[in-house]
C-alpha cells in the first residue's frame, strides 16, 4: 500500500510539473477542423482553376479569390483554435493565457509570420509556384519550436510538414496537392490522434 501510495503521488508531482512547463489545452477537434476548413478552401481552388486565367496576374480576380480563401481559412482555424482551447482549459480549472501560452506562441508565430511575410515576397515577385512549399515548410518550423512548451507530438507533425514542403519544392507543380494533404488531411488524422487520447472519455 505504501509504494502504491508513494507512485501515485510521484504521478501527482509528475502531472503538476508538465503543467507548469507546457501548455495542454490545445484541442484535437481544433485540429480536425482546421483540417476541414483547408480542405473545403483548396477544393473550392481546386474547381475554380478550370476558369482562372494563366498566367496568375498579382491584381487579377483569380489572385483575390485565392487571397481571400486562404485568408479565411487562417481565420476560421485560429478563432476555431482559441475557442476549443478556452473550453479545454475552463474545464480542467486552468488559466489560458499565462507564461507558458505566451512562450508557446511566440515560438510558435514568429517562424509562421516569417513564413507569411516570404511568402507575400514571392507572390509580390510572381513566383507563385514558391509559396505553397515555403508555407509548408515555416508552419512545420513552428510547430517543431512551439512543441518544446506543449505536446510532443507537434514536433512529428511537425516534421511531417517540413518533409511535405521539401519534396513541394521538388515538385512545384503539385503545389495544391500538397497543400492539400498537409494542411487538411495531416491536421485531421493529428487532431483526431489528439482527441481520442487526451479529450475523448470512454463511457
Amino acid at each position: 500500500m505504501d509504494s502504491e501510495k508513494y507512485l501515485a503521488q510521484l504521478h501527482e508531482i509528475q502531472n503538476m510539473m508538465q503543467k507548469s512547463s507546457k501548455f495542454l489545452s490545445l484541442s484535437g477537434l481544433s485540429g480536425i477542423l482546421a483540417g476541414i476548413y483547408a480542405l473545403i478552401g483548396s477544393g473550392i481552388v481546386f474547381f475554380m482553376e478550370k476558369d482562372f486565367a494563366y498566367p496568375i496576374r498579382f491584381d487579377s480576380r483569380e489572385f483575390l479569390l485565392v487571397t481571400i480563401i486562404a485568408a479565411l481559412i487562417l481565420l476560421f482555424s485560429f478563432v476555431t483554435g482559441v475557442f476549443f482551447s478556452m473550453r479545454k482549459a475552463r474545464k480542467k480549472h486552468e488559466l489560458i493565457w499565462n507564461k507558458i501560452s505566451r512562450l508557446f506562441l511566440m515560438s510558435f508565430l514568429v517562424p509562421l509570420i516569417t513564413g507569411g511575410l516570404f511568402a507575400i515576397i514571392l507572390v509580390s515577385k510572381r513566383e507563385f509556384a514558391l509559396v505553397s512549399p515555403v508555407t509548408l515548410l515555416f508552419y512545420g518550423i513552428g510547430l517543431v519550436n512551439a512543441s518544446r512548451y506543449s505536446f510532443e507530438t507537434l514536433r512529428n507533425l511537425g516534421f511531417v510538414f517540413i518533409l511535405l514542403g521539401l519534396l513541394n519544392t521538388l515538385f512545384v507543380q503539385y503545389g495544391l496537392y500538397f497543400w492539400m494533404f498537409g494542411f487538411g488531411v495531416c491536421h485531421i488524422i493529428y487532431g483526431a490522434f489528439m482527441y481520442l487520447k487526451y479529450d475523448y472519455k470512454k463511457p
